[in-house]
């Protein structure tokens, strides 16, 4: 199963020079890196990122994060999938670009 991260560019450009990361700064604040499925990233980007431009979205294979990989209730009590240790390139299975149209990003077809 394929779980989703959305990065700023800087960010993604980080996890690339260091080869893994802690995540974004809500990440290292709550401990653990935020990530969402295909059915929730819709509106992870839209209440988190509103307006963002230049956004990578990062599918991650859930099996490589292993035991570290935790579901827990958020939004509205639905489970959402927590990585609790760095995320490292070699769990990242593809990137795309998040263009902004319309106020609204567009997510890559793949993820139908």
């Amino acid at each position: 199963m394929l779980i989703y991260k959305i990065f700023r560019a800087d960010e993604w450009q980080a996890l690339q020079a260091a080869g893994k990361t802690g995540g974004a700064p809500v990440d290292l604040a709550d401990g653990y890196i935020h990530f969402s499925t295909a059915a929730q990233a819709a509106e992870t980007a839209a209440r988190h990122f509103a307006g963002a431009t230049g956004l990578v979205l990062l599918a991650v294979d859930a099996d490589r994060c292993g035991d570290a990989l935790k579901w827990e209730p958020s939004r509205g009590g639905a489970l959402f999938p927590h990585l609790y240790r760095a995320l490292r390139l070699g769990d990242v299975v593809w990137t795309r670009p998040l263009p902004l149209e319309n106020g609204t990003h567009v997510f890559p077809p793949e993820m139908a």
